[in-house]
């Protein structure tokens, strides 16, 4: 069964845009982190702008110049910063398309060139000693490369590189620079310019790409649930829907019979009776048979539910892979049946509680602890990035109770097996001889979460342990069931290591 609470979580946490430091609430899921990531690349680009071209005007020989561009590169470097960001917000469909910055990063970006190009042909600065071709370039590709981010097509900024480039060398011409410096600051801005417009979109298309993937999972996680769902709804359909039409015939019969006082009323309602409990029966039949769970089928669910949510999920231990669950040297049905519920339990709890990164399940069996002697077998399911908080445990118990729906095992169940229960007690004094039990009893163990885990071991003697390892961020889970003691007849085998 596919759960939803990671992706549904991790989407929530981006549209929100609740970004903060790696490893603290609420950065979760790989859209958000990729979308941090990203913003804080650009701003350390823009913070190179003005470490690398800006703080060298105010070493060395300082001409009287030199304090001015040091303050119109840092300007310019806090202006690219500000698109940046902005820019990446609009990709992510959180704000508006920045066109008034978008306007004055042009202007400033445009005036710095200009000044450069006018101090150059004045004298003020030496194109050799001070720099120039730098500071022309990275003014040119830095301003082009967050411009580049507000535009929609890549003809745009295609066309935004050439003219740039165009009308710094026209500017270059017009001051008479000569011919040189002007191809040289042509294809220097070019190149430059081309280089960072690429990096810059290339970072915020892999953002929007990590975003797209995160939605395609969760629509697919939806979709996963939802065919549970009307599956589980078909069967119900199937076994009530023919039922409850002859049970409403009958009794719109009776009732005419009645109306007329003919004794032919009574055998047709007795008939509604005998049908209404034999749909209670096959109901209870349904729901038994839909909360079953194997081992085998457990553990391959849970190795692609967790890696399709990008958790690392290793199997260890026992041969899980034995395609006979009645071999004379595997797990009895019922041991099989209780440890594919911890399994199922504890991967939903593993993506509904933390931001886990790996996950191990280990299986495994040996002799029993005290002095009862035998033989048990233990699964342990170990996560990082658990929730750091205190009772953890008690929590995941309480929430628990709703797990199954997440993973689409008990969507519906649990109602379904109420109303089932309420009806028998309804009709456990119908008559004589109807063999009908009341109340949920020792029977069933339906139980869910952690609790209801401790339930169904317990009806195999076994226990379930869940807390915190040493390890930070490590929650653990044990459940231990003991073996039946082989026949000595030497018709069956010990139950050995290996043997799932």
């Amino acid at each position: 069964m596919t759960p939803t609470k990671k992706t549904t979580g991790a989407a929530a946490a981006a549209a929100a845009g609740g970004l903060r430091w790696p490893g603290r609430k609420p950065v979760q899921g790989d859209p958000a982190k990729a979308e941090l990531y990203t913003r804080f690349t650009f701003q350390a680009l823009a913070g190179t702008e003005a470490g690398v071209l800006g703080v060298p005007l105010l070493l060395g020989d300082r001409q009287p110049v030199s304090f001015w561009l040091f303050l119109l590169m840092l300007a310019h470097s806090v202006m690219t910063s500000v698109v940046a960001t902005r820019a990446l917000e609009w990709q992510c469909g959180r704000r508006e398309r920045p066109v008034t910055l978008m306007a004055a990063s042009a202007a400033l970006s445009g005036g710095a060139v200009v000044t450069l190009l006018v101090l150059l042909d004045a004298g003020t600065i030496d194109a050799q000693e001070d720099g120039f071709g730098l500071l022309l370039m990275g003014i040119a590709a830095f301003g082009l490369g967050t411009f580049a981010l507000c535009q929609r097509t890549t003809r745009q900024r295609v066309g935004t590189v050439l003219v740039a480039s165009a009308g710094t060398a026209a500017a270059t011409a017009l001051l008479g620079l000569g011919w040189r410096q002007t191809w040289l600051d042509f294809v220097g801005v070019a190149a430059a310019g081309s280089l960072f417009v690429v990096s810059y979109v290339f970072s915020a298309w892999l953002v929007g790409v990590v975003r797209e993937l995160e939605a395609t999972r969760e629509i697919r996680t939806r979709l996963a649930v939802a065919e549970e769902r009307l599956r589980f709804g078909r069967d119900i359909h199937d076994v009530l829907g023919r039922n409850l039409a002859v049970m409403a015939l009958k009794s719109e019969l009776a009732v005419q019979l009645a109306e007329r006082g003919r004794p032919e009323a009574v055998p047709q309602m007795a008939e509604v009776q005998r049908i209404a409990q034999e749909s209670q029966r096959e109901i209870r039949e349904v729901v038994r048979g839909y909360r079953e769970a194997d081992l085998q089928t457990e553990l391959a669910g849970a190795q692609g539910v967790l890696r399709a949510a990008g958790i690392a999920c290793e199997v260890r231990g026992l041969d899980v892979g034995r395609a006979d669950p009645d071999a004379e040297d595997g797990l009895p049905p019922e041991v099989r049946s209780a440890l594919g519920w911890v399994v199922r339990e504890a991967t939903t709890n593993v993506l509904r509680h933390g931001d886990p990164a790996r996950c191990t399940i280990r299986l495994s069996s040996g002799e029993r602890d005290g002095t009862e002697g035998g033989t048990e077998v233990t699964l342990t399911v170990e996560n990082d990035g658990a929730c750091p908080t205190d009772g953890a445990e008690d929590r995941a118990g309480a929430a628990g109770a709703g797990a199954e729906d997440a993973t689409g095992a008990g969507a519906g169940d649990a109602h379904a097996d109420a109303d089932a229960d309420r009806t028998a007690a309804a009709g456990a004094g119908t008559g004589p001889g109807r063999g009908m039990r009341t109340g949920r009893g020792t029977e069933t163990g339906q139980g869910t979460g952690l609790a209801g885990l401790r339930d169904r071991l317990a009806l195999l003697d076994g226990t379930l342990e869940a807390g915190a390892t040493g390890r930070k961020g490590h929650f653990r889970l044990t459940a231990r069931i003991p073996l039946p003691e082989p026949r000595t007849d030497g018709g069956d085998r010990t139950h050995v290591e290996g043997a799932v």
